[in-house]
């Protein structure tokens, strides 16, 4: 009986470490593979994503990302700014699960006002948060975020679209891997229940995927 607990909890832990190391993965080459378009990423889309299927798993696995850029680009400014932004990315969209968040909508809302913070960190990193030279520090903070604030601009614009596209589909790929290694954040009774009942398994008709018609007498889904 012990023997099989301790082969069960192994192949658990062996699936959530294979889990997070996709994810990882999966997230960098989606950043390599955007590299030729300036400023339209997918990182916030998969670090998003594997937060809210993934839990403290897709934390980590935005942490292993991080430190994939870090080697493959070496050290600088950027790092502080990448090890900060990137897990809290997957972080807010692992509380948003917990929370049962599941609107569209509000779930844009948040990767479009994550991505705007982006901009902003980068800009008090390059402008030396961390150094302690405070120095003129919002003058220099301006001149450097107004420098950028075009590209920053595109980037909000690209995940505003993206995000009411792709997150649910990414979501009903990952969800059910995410389950049956026991990393979903998802409450208990939300995974009892299964998928479709918490709006990610497939629609019976076009308007209940709208939400505007409530499944077997229960609530309106609106993701």
């Amino acid at each position: 009986m012990e023997r099989q607990r301790f082969l069960k909890a192994g192949r658990l832990a062996a699936r959530q470490i294979a889990l997070t190391a996709l994810a990882a993965a999966l997230i960098e080459a989606v950043k390599f593979a955007l590299n030729a378009v300036p400023n339209v990423e997918g990182v916030t889309l998969l670090c998003a994503v594997f937060g809210y299927c993934l839990g403290a798993g897709g934390v980590v696995a935005a942490v292993v990302f991080c430190a994939i850029e870090t080697a493959i680009f070496g050290a600088g400014t950027w790092v502080i700014s990448y090890f900060i932004h990137w897990p809290c990315v997957a972080l807010v969209f692992m509380l948003l699960a917990k929370l049962k968040v599941k609107n569209r909508w509000i779930v844009t809302l948040v990767a479009g006002v994550m991505t705007a913070l982006f901009g902003v960190l980068t800009s008090l990193v390059d402008t030396g948060l961390f150094s302690g030279f405070f120095d003129r520090f919002l003058e220099r903070f301006g001149i450097i975020y107004l420098r950028g604030v075009a590209f920053y601009v595109v980037q909000v614009i690209c995940n505003l679209i993206v995000f009411p596209l792709l997150f649910k589909p990414l979501v009903r790929i990952f969800l059910p891997a995410a389950r049956k290694a026991g990393m979903c954040p998802l409450p208990e009774e939300q995974r009892k229940r299964g998928m479709q009942e918490v709006g990610f398994g497939k629609d019976k008709r076009e308007g209940e995927m709208s939400g505007d018609t409530p499944r077997n007498g229960g609530e309106k889904q609106n993701f």
